[in-house]
């Protein structure tokens, strides 16, 4: 599975993460500007994230992986290329497209994969590994940013991102995976010789996935249930992206901004790397360690920058933590062939909800400053917490209703 972290770290080792906000803030978009691209950003994500769930479930999800490398790395190019806000708005609604071509793909694919090899149990501490892996890339980048910066300022930061994202569309065409984890079963599908599915027959296969997954967010409980939660986690912590405008709040010079970034992301590293062992844990510690993550980035965002972001780091750290055991509990709770559909299901509800958070802080930006509006979202952060304790199935729990429902 090395080759597997391989391909999903190439995706995060983008230097632009560190700076984007600050790229854009440089080229004269406003503060309310900025937050209208995370908004084109989300849209795009959420029309596009279902339709492409189910065309995961329907053709070869290696290929579509290798698609989606080739559409990131055009949206950093636009960046690259075309600096203002129209330039911007393209490079975020390329990048939403790539996202929703991955999301749920790759996890659907890994998780088949592990199915065929007898270790579906080992889901959880390998897609932990493999954020963690992302992460690292992402904090390799992050620290490269500052020297990128210096060097030659925003352009070389630009076009290395965009080689790296033509790395990770090398990586995702060479992934050694199976057939059964590349295609979802096929219902009632007729092959013909070559191993090619006619043309009426694949998009009939397309409706029945989408019909199949949409049909089990809906009514299986415990897959809406996970839904819901997973998606309020991980949707309520879109403020990362501001984190960047939050540090030069506090008057941090531009290049030393991405060393701070960097402590943000090495939490997160560490978060994900024990997702493997605190998959287990029940609904009452994964709220426990998600509330006691909010407070943590709403007090760092409020305080002198340094220890701030020492704060913002651990609390995010353990946000993430919590956020990647309710996404893996929902691949536990999936019962029916759309796996990829389902869990594309998860990220348009989590593009909902930071939706909302973009507008939010696109409408108050004009009254508070970031550090502000970032401690703010801590306080639905603390309601979403206290619901996943009382509400959020523990994996024995499930393990033991999958084996009733058989």
């Amino acid at each position: 599975m090395a080759h597997v972290l391989g391909y999903h770290a190439s995706r995060d080792f983008v230097p632009l993460y560190a700076v984007y906000s600050l790229l854009f803030a440089d080229h004269g978009v406003t503060a309310a500007q900025i937050s209208v691209l995370f908004v084109i950003w989300s849209l795009t994500s959420f029309v596009c994230e279902v339709p492409s769930g189910a065309w995961a479930d329907s053709f070869d999800r290696r290929r579509l992986l290798v698609l989606s490398a080739v559409i990131y790395a055009t949206g950093f190019t636009s960046w690259a290329l075309w600096q203002s806000f129209a330039g911007f708005a393209v490079g975020f609604v390329l990048w939403g497209l790539s996202s929703a071509l991955m999301s749920g793909t790759f996890e659907a694919l890994l998780y088949d994969e592990l199915v065929e090899r007898g270790a579906p149990e080992s889901y959880p501490a390998l897609i932990g590994w493999a954020q963690s892996t992302a992460l690292l890339a992402n904090l390799a980048a992050t620290a490269s940013a500052a020297l990128l910066l210096h060097v030659s300022g925003y352009q070389l930061v630009a076009w290395t991102s965009v080689a790296f994202a033509v790395v990770q569309g090398v990586l995702a065409a060479t992934l050694p995976v199976s057939h059964r984890a590349r295609h979802a079963p096929r219902q009632g599908a007729t092959e013909i010789p070559g191993g090619l599915v006619e043309t009426e027959e694949a998009a009939s296969q397309y409706v029945r996935m989408l019909r199949a997954g949409l049909a089990e967010s809906r009514r299986h409980p415990d897959v809406r249930r996970v839904l819901l939660l997973a998606a309020t986690m991980v949707g309520l912590t879109a403020y990362d992206e501001y984190f960047p405008l939050v540090a030069r709040a506090h008057h941090v010079a531009t290049p030393t901004i991405p060393l701070l970034v960097a402590i943000t992301v090495a939490g997160q590293a560490i978060g994900t790397a024990l997702t493997g062992w605190s998959a287990r844990a029940g609904g009452r510690t994964v709220g426990a360690v998600l509330g006691a993550g909010a407070v943590l980035v709403s007090a760092g965002a409020l305080v002198t920058p340094y220890a701030g972001f020492v704060a913002i780091g651990i609390g995010y750290g353990m946000l993430n933590n919590a956020m990647l055991v309710g996404e893996t509990r929902l691949q536990d709770t999936i019962t029916g062939p759309a796996r990829a559909t389902v869990t594309s299901v998860l990220g348009l509800l989590e593009e909902v909800v930071a939706l909302l958070v973009y507008v939010a802080f696109a409408l108050a930006s004009h009254a508070l400053g970031f550090p502000a509006l970032v401690a703010l979202l801590g306080v639905p952060a603390l309601v979403v917490a206290a619901a996943v304790a009382r509400w959020l199935p523990g994996r024995a729990s499930l393990a033991t209703a999958t084996v009733e429902d058989s």
